[in-house]
């Protein structure tokens, strides 16, 4: 339970929405797990089922959050018993280099084998390449030493390697924590893993590890994991949050593109998400990592999935970055998905009593989606009006990033990704579909641009003398290297 992120009921998922179609949504659930472990999709007999399974994981989920240290604690023993037995496949009670190093992964320890190995010889007292017992009782202590933390323990515990409350206040305060006795008390009570030593307010190595590994011990103050700035700045006085590929659940050449990836993003707290996105078949635009033999997912997908999980996590808005390869055609479309699937949370026009010019606030903003793309001259009169935008400097700007975008594909292939050969067609003889000429904007798709408008930069100094913000300009650190040392 303790791997488990959240539970999704119903056809909530890009597995159960595909291929789900066989079982009714109520039915089916999905187990959305922590990390990069795949999502677990499930269908029950019946609905009452189903229900009954979402509403004691979500309960047992629920208990394991609400669980004190020292409850945690106390059920550690059951789960390293049950991985260790898991990890003993001949189950003869001994553990080999093989078992020892199954039994890392499941711990998530994710360690060089050769000091693995190491580590594996100076417990195998017995010398008959097996550990069990007390040697690897010893293997587990060695895993979980920490010299640096000794070393600090030892200095406020002196010779009898016992902190005692006052010394422990002595540490807290060196740390530049106005603690009391009584607070240091508290601590010894919450974290302590010997009784007898909690009952005299001392603290053992154990203890104070587990102290400093906690969220309490945490260098980061637990009330910053919260919102905690001013935020009614203009949108550009915050750096924000940005995934680059975000469709991309593995390397850029022959990875997976998922929705489910979009659905993390957003749920880790990203606040800006990249769609690469492409002519389509049947006239649906999709998003992959063009001229590779990445996997398309349709827009339209994706669009959903940002709809339902964009304000989960936070309330501020989510810009989507479009990379726009489509054809005029696709990308009315595309301007039509994002209206009907967003609804109000599209951001289609300035805010009232806003200055158009003038970035609102992240607070103002508050459950709306941006769009950051290119935008048609104001005002227009002609609505089918169609106008091409590149000028020399900006086109030259685009091929530099299209090169630098080839040489990170390529480096894959170069890194044995891939074979050669089929790196090399991917990448240089058209056998993907290739873009229409995206130079053009539909004025359906430059309409929903409204304070995300991506422009090609005009260099430091004009930038400083005349700001726009609500204009952006991206570009690679090989160009921002450049832009410096010609601006001294």
């Amino acid at each position: 339970v303790m791997h488990i992120e959240g539970v999704r009921e119903g056809h909530q998922s890009e597995g159960l929405r595909k291929y789900g179609a066989a079982f009714p949504a109520p039915h089916c659930f999905t187990l959305v797990f922590k990390g990069k472990r795949k999502n677990l999709d499930l269908a029950a007999r019946g609905e009452e089922d189903a229900r009954h399974w979402v509403r004691g994981l979500t309960k047992l989920m629920g208990r394991l959050q609400a669980m004190s240290q020292t409850e945690k604690l106390d059920q550690y023993p059951f789960w390293i018993h049950g991985v260790l037995q898991r990890a003993d496949r001949n189950k003869d009670n001994k553990m080999s280099f093989r078992e020892v190093k199954s039994m890392l992964r499941m711990i998530n320890i994710d360690m060089d084998d050769v000091y693995a190995y190491k580590l594996f010889k100076e417990c195998d007292r017995s010398g008959d390449e097996r550990l069990e017992g007390r040697e690897l009782e010893e293997f587990c202590r060695r895993l979980l030493r920490r010299p640096e933390l000794e070393e600090l323990f030892g200095c406020y515990s002196g010779e009898d390697q016992v902190l005692s409350a006052e010394e422990l206040q002595d540490f807290l305060r060196d740390q530049g924590e106005d603690a009391s006795l009584r607070q240091a008390r508290a601590i010894i009570r919450s974290y302590e893993l010997n009784e007898k030593a909690r009952q005299e307010d001392l603290m053992m190595l154990d203890g104070f590890m587990m102290y400093l590994l906690s969220a309490a011990g945490d260098i980061l103050n637990q009330e910053h994991t919260k919102v905690h700035q001013d935020m009614s700045q203009p949108l550009c006085h915050y750096f924000i949050s940005s995934s680059h590929n975000t469709y991309l659940t593995h390397h850029q050449i022959g990875g997976t593109s998922s929705t489910e990836a979009y659905v993390r993003a957003l749920m880790a707290g990203c606040r800006c998400v990249e769609l690469d996105c492409w002519e389509g078949s049947d006239g649906e635009p999709v998003v992959y990592h063009g001229h590779t033999l990445t996997s398309k997912i349709l827009f339209r997908d994706v669009i959903e999935s940002i709809r339902d999980y964009a304000f989960k996590k936070s309330p501020y808005p989510v810009i989507l970055s479009l990379e726009n390869h489509c054809g005029l055609e696709q990308q009315a479309t595309m301007a039509q998905h994002m209206k009907a699937i967003l609804g109000d949370m599209l951001l289609t026009q300035p805010l009232k009593g806003q200055d158009p010019h003038d970035l609102p606030s992240p607070e103002q903003l508050k459950g709306k989606v941006l769009v950051k793309g290119k935008k048609l001259p104001e005002p227009w009169h002609e609505p089918h009006r169609v106008t091409c935008l590149l000028h020399p400097e900006e086109e030259e700007e685009e091929e530099e990033e299209e090169e630098e975008k080839l040489q990170e594909r390529s480096s894959w292939q170069v890194r044995g990704s891939l074979p050669w050969w089929v790196a090399k067609v991917a990448l240089t003889q058209g056998c993907l579909p290739q873009a229409k000429d995206a130079s053009q904007v539909a004025p359906e798709l430059s309409a929903v641009v409204v304070y995300c408008q991506a422009v090609p930069f005009p260099g430091l100094a004009p930038a400083l003398r005349h700001p726009q913000p609500y204009e952006l300009s991206s570009f690679s650190e090989r160009k921002a290297r450049k832009l410096i040392k010609e601006a001294g």
